[in-house]
């Protein structure tokens, strides 16, 4: 697992995404002992973690906001979120800044690892858990060699349910 300082700039990932219709770019992160992706269009920066303020009134896993160079920004932490059973802040813990739809949130994860492009045949479909895990949210699982990744669709996720609190908080601000 890369520190923020040893990844490649998201702008620059960003920018040089050579994406066709055939692939896509994903960020991948770790919560506990899996990893993660989430589309690298939606992230605008990577941060160190550093502790919010508290808002009263919202679900635990909203950490609470941070001043980004002006601007509030609601930190949902996605270990609480996803019902990890340890939350544990070290020098790996980062803060995914994303930018959807034209608001600004981050996202709590145990550490980033890179920016990986997937063709379209190496994203299978999620299993159906629909009786027993909410799969709503999960675009498929990205498998590169050995390695899967959950891809997660974050704006579905941070948009639905539960997490439209996070919508009113990003209006509010």
């Amino acid at each position: 697992m890369d520190s923020p300082s040893q990844l490649q700039p998201v702008a620059a990932a960003r920018a040089s995404a050579q994406t066709t219709p055939q692939t896509r770019e994903f960020l991948s992160f770790k919560l506990g002992a899996e990893e993660y992706g989430i589309e690298i269009l939606k992230v605008q920066e990577i941060r160190g973690y550093e502790k919010p303020t508290r808002m009263a009134g919202v679900p635990d896993f909203i950490k609470g906001v941070v001043n980004l160079r002006g601007i509030i920004v609601p930190i949902v932490d996605m270990r609480i979120k996803f019902d990890l059973a340890t939350v544990e802040y070290n020098e790996f813990t980062v803060v995914i800044i994303l930018n959807m739809a034209g608001r600004v949130m981050g996202i709590v994860v145990d550490g980033v690892s890179d920016v990986t492009t997937l063709s379209a045949d190496q994203i299978k479909p999620a299993p159906d858990f629909s009786a027993i895990a909410d799969t709503r949210y999960v675009i498929g699982l990205g498998t590169i060699d050995e390695r899967m990744l959950i891809l997660i669709d974050i704006e579905k996720l941070m948009s639905d349910g539960d997490m439209g609190l996070v919508n009113n908080l990003a209006k509010a601000a």
